[in-house]
């Protein structure tokens, strides 16, 4: 690992907003680290945390929590948002299958899965977050007709979570098959990801679906 990982890893302990691991808030999110009452929304996969701190900037009546393991990345994420001086967003680093162990059923509002891995190979298909084996836990935390949105440029991830859907109660409620081309993205707060923009610079299209798990 390299110096500047290093760096990062070692500095995590110092971020007040990033939760390594720790899941003393558990039930606690709003009172005891946000302060208030406003709903919560989660990012899963988070990277840098792009989508987070631009909803978090956009929305200051919500909270938002972005999801990763990797340390350098969350560090990265809660430099930004400290620079930003934002107070409504945090960041926990653990995998995302632990989800349920920070958040009492229930406590959250809204999940965001942006450009996650797609996982390629059909052998991987249960480590896809939006596979059989992840869906479960989000209904466990979300309140009644919580929402999930996913935001990718794999044809294979797309395709793959319609056809998981397809065979569980849920019900899709928005479907863009291209944003860009149906100019969707305002709708989705105009907000851009390092991947998302590498991938429209490599001419890939942007694909998003909304659902919630009945």
């Amino acid at each position: 690992m390299g110096k500047n990982k290093l760096f990062k890893f070692a500095d995590l302990v110092n971020k007040i907003n990033v939760f390594d691991k720790d899941i003393s808030l558990k039930g606690k999110w709003q009172q005891d680290f946000f302060k208030n009452g406003n709903s919560i929304v989660l990012e899963l996969a988070c990277g840098k945390g792009d989508y987070s701190i631009g909803m978090a900037t956009q929305f200051p009546d919500k909270n938002f929590i972005g999801v990763d393991i990797k340390g350098n990345r969350i560090w990265s994420a809660a430099t930004i948002t400290e620079k930003l001086e934002l107070k409504n967003i945090a960041f926990i680093r653990d995998q995302i299958d632990k989800i349920d162990t920070y958040f009492l059923p229930e406590e959250v509002s809204e999940i965001w899965i942006t450009f996650a891995d797609p996982f390629p190979r059909k052998s991987d298909h249960k480590r896809r977050l939006t596979s059989a084996k992840f869906l479960p836990i989000y209904k466990k935390i979300l309140k009644p007709n919580g929402i999930i949105h996913l935001k990718t440029d794999s044809d294979i991830l797309y395709e793959y979570t319609k056809e998981v859907l397809a065979e569980i109660p849920s019900e899709i409620i928005k479907d863009y098959p291209d944003v860009y081309a149906m100019n969707k993205n305002e709708e989705l707060f105009n907000i851009q990801t390092y991947y998302e923009k590498m991938h429209l610079k490599n001419e890939k299209t942007i694909k998003y679906i909304c659902f919630r798990l009945l």
